[in-house]
């Protein structure tokens, strides 16, 4: 039976864990936190990472937490729409989009990979191409070794040596909160280099999200957020004002820069790891699934990692280039500037939006 030690826990970690065993494979999961949880977060799962989900035998699980019946698009800070998506055609088309609480989506991953797969307290400082993993207990070896750990990847070293992640130019503030009437209506607001986004969840929560424009590390609060944001459309600055000053999180905004190779050896990174990219188009999670369930596909063919390498690096690499300048966009804070793209984003047609998201939405296993 072929081997794998897959390092990180998270979406991507689990996903993999999940398909490989799947597949036949010995794996065993080391991750370095105590437990496997989640930070309060939502997260967008589209269609693509939907099939994905579904091939890993947990998209109805997952889709038990989506909602029906939302509208969706991109106001400015007015409440004005600048933008509005078709909702309709875009569930005909691709498929309705499920917003989930990432804790929710990590037990649904947790609860399905096999028991005495996934350790945690295990800290991995070193990772070799030969297969050999150096941890805080003791040493492992494997056929396979999987970097599903993050931006800031140890195991990515032994691919691409020391690989620094480079500041996008925002800051953004997330938290989960509990609104004063239920919202039905997922989206953006855009202004002069800020940007408020919401989501509701099944269970009657919202997760939103606050960016603007910082230098890299600026020190802030939910109170500045708050003044930051009170002059904005409803509701803004009441799901703001019910964010927990405990729970929120406040984290500055990174991707890699484009890595030569994926793989190296019997490594291959996936996720955060190998490609992590702004959260503009909500993939950042959805192509860790996917990585997942196309490495798990190959791993034990003949040249399946390089064959992985080729197949995913093009694509992960487009979707962060797009997010990236989706970011660009969206944060414009020069007010002619932010007066073009509001009058473009007016004048485009939905449809437009719903074709150029179709080379991302319509993949499949």
């Amino acid at each position: 039976m072929s081997t794998a030690i897959v390092v990180g826990g998270g979406i991507g970690g689990l996903a993999t864990a999940l398909a490989l065993t799947r597949q036949g494979w010995s794996v065993e999961l080391l991750e370095r936190a105590p437990e496997i949880t989640a930070v309060g977060s939502g997260i967008s799962l589209w269609s693509n990472a939907l099939r994905a989900l579904d091939e890993l035998g947990v998209g109805a699980a997952v889709r038990g937490h989506g909602i029906e019946d939302v509208s969706a698009g991109i106001r400015d800070s007015k409440g004005r729409w600048l933008s509005r998506t078709d909702v309709a055609t875009m569930r005909e088309r691709f498929g309705a989009p499920v917003l989930i609480h990432r804790a929710d989506l990590l037990d649904i991953l947790r609860a399905a990979v096999p028991e005495g797969v996934v350790r945690t307290g295990v800290s991995v400082t070193e990772a070799d191409p030969d297969g050999t993993v150096r941890h805080s207990a003791g040493v492992s070896t494997a056929d396979l070794v999987v970097g599903a750990d993050g931006i800031r990847s140890v195991v990515r070293r032994a691919v691409c040596g020391e690989v620094a992640p480079r500041y996008a130019g925002y800051t953004a503030w997330r938290a989960v909160v509990h609104p004063d009437a239920p919202l039905t209506e997922f989206g953006e607001t855009w202004g002069r280099g800020a940007r408020f986004g919401l989501a509701p969840l099944a269970d009657g929560r919202v997760y939103c999200f606050a960016v603007y424009n910082a230098a890299e590390h600026a020190p802030g609060s939910l109170a500045e957020v708050r003044a930051r944001f009170a002059g904005w459309h409803a509701p803004v600055p009441a799901l703001l004002a019910a964010a927990d000053a405990d729970t929120a999180l406040h984290n500055d905004i990174y991707e890699l820069p484009p890595l030569p190779t994926y793989t190296a050896g019997r490594i291959a990174l996936l996720g955060d790891a190998a490609h992590a990219m702004t959260p503009n188009l909500g993939q950042g999670g959805c192509q860790a699934l996917e990585d997942a369930v196309v490495l798990a596909r190959l791993a034990g063919e003949p040249d399946g990692l390089a064959r992985y390498d080729r197949e995913r690096r093009p694509r992960t690499q487009m979707i962060v280039t797009r997010s990236a300048r989706i970011g660009t966009i969206a944060q414009l804070a020069s007010p002619p500037l932010v007066t073009l793209r509001d009058n473009a984003l007016r004048l485009a047609p939905a449809s437009m939006a719903l074709r150029s998201m179709a080379q991302i939405l319509d993949w499949r296993p």
